[in-house]
């Protein structure tokens, strides 16, 4: 008889939440919460729950299945941003569900909160701040565009072919990331596309973290200790990626021991060795001596020096091929500014003073940035300006995606591709808080590599803008996968023809 009524009041909440749910697009089930809807939407969960976003002032709490700790509170309010990054940064931090999701990253910058942020963010500014290194930027990224870049292009241009572009970057900012971080260079971009173990296994490594994000807590734990499914694919790729980090760190410091006297020169000022001289300096009392720190330490940079760039570069170049006018007057800025004497020079100095070039990319990462989602969790309570009440533990996630596409911040055109909205009438770049666009973040979390970014993406964007016609293949849809980074679902398949500027 028990049984029965249970039965019986399982129906009635079944049929109540229906009726009552039957006009939102995540209905509360009973038992189940959102997460069917969740599911049924996650091929195009970045415009559903924008939609949603805004149909809801900006800010609404998504309800997991029951005994899941699946809720969270999703915004897009710059308000709430503002008051979660900056205002009241003291009580939201990554959190110790975070570092479970985010596992394979270990302790580095990227996951870490209170005094193991605060150590490892003074101790890559510290390093990334240097002259050295801002010519060994310099030296890299462009080394890497005139020795591997361009000849690829040149050589797909050659044979008519298509090309996937968002591969392409991805090679060249998997390289140049490793030579800046570890003083390596993989060789992933060569005119043969090799397949790379350990870049495919980091691929790996993001695709399950994300997997992480969709399913219940106990589901993918439940595959970690059978190693079964996206879990066992994740161990074997963390296994490849940790011996080639771990055989980077080795190598160095064999290098390192080998030469006392080695100084850290413009030509070599790769961010591991400035970290172990430091560190055999003394600067850093001690802390950089295990090789786990290490190997968490450059993985993050790993993380935020490769995807994020790769997927800005793609969203950007997919943006100018298909706006003709914005090419057209990126190439008249960089026949003013660039060209001297008919020789061209893509220095760091030259590429900053393309003021119509940074407010486009801002303009590409503003529709489409890397990272479509901040994820952060409150350690005590607190009411968001909106009025949402956040109880401790309670996960937020600040949609980076949906602030770019809110009229309310942006304007009834929010949709469109307009570099001018960066611009001022004095033709210089409009300064825009950044819990308004937040692509690197704000706050005492705002990224470290930012002009960093810019710069790649402007040696990069400029110089196949410059040397090259791209033209997205026909028919070719261009939408953002379902990730942790913001890539293209489908690459970005172009013709490439060489440009007779």
């Amino acid at each position: 008889m028990a049984i029965l009524w249970f039965v019986a009041f399982l129906c009635f909440l079944f049929l109540w939440q229906w009726g009552w749910n039957k006009q939102s697009p995540f209905k509360n089930w009973p038992v189940f919460g959102m997460l069917p809807r969740l599911l049924q939407n996650v091929s195009n969960i970045h415009d559903h729950a924008t939609r949603f976003l805004k149909d809801n002032g900006g800010t609404f709490e998504f309800k997991g299945p029951w005994f899941t700790n699946m809720n969270f509170v999703l915004t897009c309010d710059p308000t709430n941003i503002h008051h979660i990054l900056c205002r009241n940064f003291s009580n939201y931090e990554k959190g110790p569900k975070f570092r479970e999701i985010f596992e394979p990253v270990g302790d580095g910058i990227f996951t870490s909160d209170s005094e193991s942020w605060r150590y490892q963010r003074k101790l890559i500014q510290s390093m990334i701040k240097n002259k050295k290194f801002d010519l060994f930027l310099e030296k890299v990224s462009r080394g890497k565009v005139e020795t591997g870049l361009i000849p690829i292009l040149d050589h797909i241009s050659s044979r008519g072919i298509e090309v996937d572009l968002q591969d392409v970057f991805q090679r060249y900012t998997f390289d140049n990331v490793c030579f800046l971080v570890l003083g390596f260079d993989p060789n992933c971009l060569s005119i043969d596309f090799p397949q790379v173990a350990h870049a495919k296994a980091f691929d790996q490594m993001e695709k399950s973290v994300f997997y992480r994000h969709i399913v219940p807590e106990s589901y993918w734990k439940l595959q970690r200790w059978l190693q079964i499914g996206e879990e066992k694919k994740l161990s074997n790729a963390c296994k490849i990626f940790d011996q080639f980090v771990y055989q980077c760190i080795s190598s160095k410091r064999e290098q390192l021991s080998r030469s006392k006297t080695l100084k850290l020169e413009e030509a070599k000022f790769d961010l591991l060795t400035a970290c172990i001289e430091q560190d055999e300096g003394g600067e850093m009392d001690g802390f950089t001596k295990s090789n786990k720190f290490l190997r968490d330490m450059v993985f993050s940079l790993i993380v935020a020096g490769r995807n994020t760039i790769s997927s800005g570069l793609t969203w950007f170049l997919w943006h100018v091929a298909t706006h003709p006018s914005v090419e057209a007057k990126i190439i008249k800025e960089m026949r003013e500014h660039l060209v001297v004497n008919n020789e061209i020079n893509w220095g760091i100095d030259e590429v900053s003073k393309l003021v119509y070039l940074h407010g486009a990319i801002c303009e590409s990462l503003r529709l489409f940035p890397p990272i479509p989602f901040e994820h952060l969790s409150a350690i005590g309570s607190d009411i968001l300006p909106s009025g949402q009440r956040i109880i401790p533990s309670r996960r937020i996630l600040c949609s980076l995606y949906s602030m770019g596409r809110m009229e309310s911040l942006w304007g009834e055109d929010c949709l469109e591709f307009k570099p001018e909205r960066w611009i001022s009438e004095q033709g210089r770049i409009v300064q825009v808080p950044s819990y308004k666009f937040i692509a690197f973040n704000a706050g005492p979390r705002t990224c470290l590599g930012k002009d960093m970014s810019f710069t790649q993406m402007k040696i990069v964007a400029s110089s196949i803008i410059w040397n090259y016609r791209v033209q997205v293949v026909e028919v070719h849809p261009a939408l953002p996968s379902i990730s942790v980074v913001l890539h293209m679902k489908h690459g970005l398949k172009v013709k490439i023809t060489k440009r007779d500027v």
